[in-house]
């Protein structure tokens, strides 16, 4: 086979999917339904709780991980612990959270706790496996009510965003929106100008945040702000 074909045949395999859900009839579901679709999706496995899923990930490494919000099991934290787990150990492994759920909180938790994407059980199929794609794909997916929700709570919210994780817990609302904006590759002075401050007090918020969180450069902070999704 030539290294076209090869490159082809790469293209158009189907993305590799861990189905977690703690609901079993449901995960069937699930998994029978994306079985419609063998040419771009495929179920490697399934779990149920918060032990299963981390473990799953460990043994299969799939490409997506489809995490309900709500799980039993480890330490009470649902799919936001999974997500955590998984983000530090498989970072390669892409999560998408398929939940009954489109709660504020839930919705953020989980996507800053590492998960890719949000869509809710009302999604159809198609819907969903076009939302697996693009999270294999690097890319954002939300039900499109969220998709709204998300960007404001990512952008307006962030001093509520900032009092939920023990890293970002010593930062300001404004080191977090400075922290934001270095992450998206802004400049100083363009950082300046859209939060109307100078560049001089741009500086002291970098070193304050590289600081705080024992980083070296902005470089280390865009790729540590990158994987833990804060963009």
């Amino acid at each position: 086979m030539s290294s076209d074909n090869q490159r082809d045949s790469a293209k158009t395999a189907p993305v590799e999917v861990l189905v977690v859900d703690d609901h079993g009839l449901f995960r069937a579901g699930v998994i029978a339904e994306l079985g419609k679709y063998p040419e771009e999706v495929k179920v490697v496995g399934e779990a149920a709780s918060v032990e299963d899923a981390i473990a799953a990930v460990d043994a299969i490494s799939p490409q997506v991980m489809l995490l309900d919000v709500h799980l039993p099991g480890g330490h009470g934290g649902g799919g936001g612990e999974v997500a955590v787990a998984v983000s530090a150990q498989h970072p390669e492994v892409k999560m998408l959270a398929l939940s009954v759920s489109d709660a504020a909180e839930d919705v953020v938790a989980v996507i800053r706790a590492g998960a890719r994407g949000y869509v809710t059980k009302t999604i159809t199929t198609a819907q969903l496996v076009d939302a697996i794609k693009r999270v294999a794909g690097g890319d954002a997916a939300f039900s499109p009510r969220l998709a709204g929700f998300v960007l404001d709570a990512f952008g307006a919210a962030t001093s509520q965003i900032v009092g939920q994780g023990s890293e970002l817990d010593t930062l300001t609302s404004r080191e977090f929106e400075v922290m934001r904006l270095i992450a998206r590759g802004y400049a100083y002075k363009e950082i300046a100008s859209e939060l109307f401050i100078s560049v001089k007090t741009v500086e002291s918020h970098v070193s304050a945040v590289l600081r705080k969180l024992q980083l070296s450069n902005r470089y280390e902070l865009s790729r540590w702000a990158a994987a833990r999704k804060i963009t």
